[in-house]
């Protein structure tokens, strides 16, 4: 008779949590990848568009009418024109931008405390974007001056290498970094507007509309395009003028002896308010799209490498959802009835220690009923 042992059982074991380097490097290559499939994939409209900047007398029929002009008078292949400096700038910027983000975000959070750097979380999504952005646009301003000059001069250059050399020869290092301050002023703003605005619109609907741990991945992902897309559109106004002049700076060399300062000022009298919004119609619908393809991209791509968790969004949903199920009040009938906005309150203006003074006099208050009825 033979005997058969049961094969043991492996307990189950929570996966270990990311931190340090194999945290962030985690974020930096979603973020790599997440905006250099985007910027490349939208480069024919950033071509259109940045025509439409340059020479708005010349492409003057909108987006749609920029492309037939493009393909009419050099060929479809023209759309692709600095695809190759496009896709290897913002590999390097998204990698600089999304995991200093993160990295700056939990940095704010070690330095105040959790419980300011959660009341004061549009500040932390401001300051930890503009640092993140900073260093991201070191890596990204040679590979832009590169683009721009092949977009606005076709015969520059054959390619990013060829392009990236002879403004080398023949300009130096200033040739690159002519157009930083622009970037800078671009960008920044750009990439705040952007981060706040998908945190906020992401955070309301989580908060009002659907529980996190219960949506879908499908789900998830539409909320993260959504938000994206409407972070894209105010980031896009926010960031217009700069990035006109931008375009203006990089399409030739400056005079001798002119700095960049009086070169922004003198293209910003050219352009007057107007002229510094020209190309918007084409900019929405590029940075609209390619801001929910970043954030759906990089959600999933954090959670398929298991870097996942928000420093205050699943803790404050968590909150918020346990304790305003607890938190009953009587109405004149005496019949218990859900009030949310007194822990939301609670929880916004007090943080951890209302709460604990909260259920301290709850439980004090249960006490003292039970005793009560025993008397």
């Amino acid at each position: 008779m033979s005997v058969t042992t049961a094969a043991p059982v492996e307990a189950k074991t929570e996966p270990q949590k990311l931190s340090g380097l194999n945290l962030y490097s985690r974020f930096a290559f979603a973020g790599a990848v997440c905006c250099s499939v985007t910027h490349g994939g939208l480069t024919p409209v950033d071509v259109v568009k940045t025509r439409i900047q340059l020479d708005p007398v010349t492409y003057n029929r909108g987006l749609i009418g920029g492309f037939r002009q493009v393909i009419q008078n050099e060929g479809a292949g023209a759309l692709l024109t600095g695809a190759g400096p496009t896709f290897a700038g913002y590999f390097l910027q998204g990698a600089l931008k999304f995991g200093g983000y993160e990295f700056f975000k939990q940095q704010s959070i070690n330095t105040i405390g959790y419980e300011n750097a959660r009341n004061n979380r549009i500040a932390v999504y401001c300051v930890s974007s503009a640092f993140a952005e900073f260093f991201a646009d070191i890596a990204l301003c040679p590979l832009e001056a590169t683009r721009i000059r092949l977009v606005s001069e076709p015969t520059f250059a054959s390619g990013l290498v060829s392009g990236f050399g002879r403004i080398a020869r023949q300009e130096g290092l200033a040739g690159f970094y002519s157009g930083f301050g622009p970037i800078l002023f671009k960008q920044v703003p750009y990439t705040m507007s952007k981060f706040v605005v998908y945190e906020k619109v992401a955070e309301f609907a989580y908060a009002n509309f659907f529980d996190k741990e219960k949506t879908s991945d499908g789900m998830q992902t539409a909320i993260n395009l959504g938000s994206g897309l409407i972070a894209g559109f105010a980031a896009a106004i926010v960031s217009q003028p700069a990035d006109t002049m931008l375009s203006k700076i990089n399409k030739t060399k400056g005079l001798p002896g002119e700095g960049t300062t009086s070169r922004l000022i003198k293209i910003a009298k050219e352009l007057g308010f107007r002229g510094s919004f020209s190309g918007i119609g084409a900019r929405l619908v590029m940075v609209g799209a390619l801001t929910a393809g970043q954030f759906a991209i990089y959600g999933d791509l954090k959670k398929a490498m298991g870097a996942v968790g928000h420093p205050f969004g699943i803790m404050h949903r968590v909150l918020l959802t346990s304790l305003t199920r607890l938190e009953v009040s009587r109405s004149r009938n005496r019949r218990p009835r859900l009030r949310r906005c007194r822990m939301m309150y609670i929880i916004e203006h007090r943080g951890t220690r209302g709460i604990l003074i909260y259920y301290r006099r709850m439980y004090i208050t249960v006490l003292n009923f039970i005793y009560l009825k025993r008397a």
